[in-house]
């Protein structure tokens, strides 16, 4: 079953009982001549089992720390947003699987090698995903993507990942030529820093109930950074990401602050179908699926992670 992902951008009040989320609406709650039964009928309540993500996007929401606990609980990722409707925060809980104990020593004890092949493994699915993205873009083969993907080396050594992005962010917006990927530039930066906020969240999620360390990453190593692991295996994800932005500015004004309803088409990521070993499935399970097979790769029962095929 696909976990729900809640987003509230109003002021609420949120808070557990019998393993729900309930919602009540302060305008309703503090309304005068409303009688109990008018209020109690306004409240809204949904089983916390059902529920991936939550996104906090609005200053005025108010929430208990038993439901903040609950939520953890059943491995919900919630993230808080600041007041230019950006995302800034992720709780995630501490513990996710029986096995974690083992498979955190696994993850800690993987040999330079290993983590080489497998960032190797991640670079060449994230290359070929772009080149999918730039191919549906501009309706041409891009043979400098393919074969940057084709010779990429153990570890990346001649960082074929960097080159790849100079060349896919100068083609994969037609309409906006010498558009540059910075987090703090010009449209739609913003639009791809809140995409990537909500996938990093579904990655890390992903991996806890994996048992595994968000923060010990194969290739990303940053002592400031809490989600290094994360950050490398949503890598191969990011070009469906893009491909939402894309579509999104196609039918939405992108400005520089987020308008509410553009906010709401990211919301769409989780259920993205994506192309996983022949089958097609959601984007949330897609990543489940990658984070076990991660697990296999570290204990040596497989060689091989499981990334997604961007089919246009």
């Amino acid at each position: 079953m696909i976990k729900k992902t809640l987003f509230f951008s109003h002021p609420a009040y949120l808070s557990f009982a019998r393993e729900q989320l309930v919602v009540r609406l302060p305008e309703v709650e503090e309304a005068s001549g409303l009688t109990e039964t008018t209020k109690a009928e306004s409240r809204r309540t949904l089983p916390l089992e059902d529920i991936g993500i939550v996104i906090l996007d609005h200053p005025r929401i108010t929430l208990t720390q038993k439901l903040l606990d609950g939520l953890l609980r059943h491995s919900v990722a919630v993230i808080s947003c600041n007041e230019k409707n950006l995302p800034t925060g992720l709780f995630l809980p501490l513990e996710g699987h029986t096995l974690c104990e083992e498979r955190f020593r696994l993850q800690m004890e993987a040999s330079l090698p290993l983590r080489k092949q497998l960032w190797q493994q991640t670079v060449r699915a994230k290359i070929l995903n772009q080149a999918a993205v730039l191919r549906q873009q501009t309706g041409e083969v891009h043979p400098r993507m393919i074969r940057l993907a084709e010779t990429l080396k153990s570890g990346d050594a001649e960082n074929h990942e960097a080159q790849a992005a100079v060349y896919y962010w100068k083609y994969v917006f037609p309409d906006r030529p010498g558009f540059i990927r910075d987090p703090e530039g010009d449209v739609p930066n913003a639009l791809l820093n809140y995409g990537y906020a909500i996938l990093r969240a579904i990655v890390a999620r992903a991996l806890v109930c994996s048992g595994l360390l968000p923060m010990a990453g194969i290739h990303h190593r940053n002592r400031y950074n809490a989600y290094c692991l994360a950050d490398d295996i949503m890598e191969p994800y990011r070009p469906y990401v893009d491909a939402l932005v894309i579509q999104t500015m196609q039918s939405h004004e992108v400005g520089m602050e987020l308008s509410k309803e553009v906010r709401l088409e990211m919301l769409a990521i989780p259920t993205l179908g994506v192309r996983m070993e022949q089958k097609q499935t959601p984007l949330m399970v897609a990543v489940s699926q990658t984070t076990s097979s991660l697990v296999k790769c570290l204990s040596g029962e497989n060689r091989k992670i499981i990334y997604p095929q961007y089919v246009c």
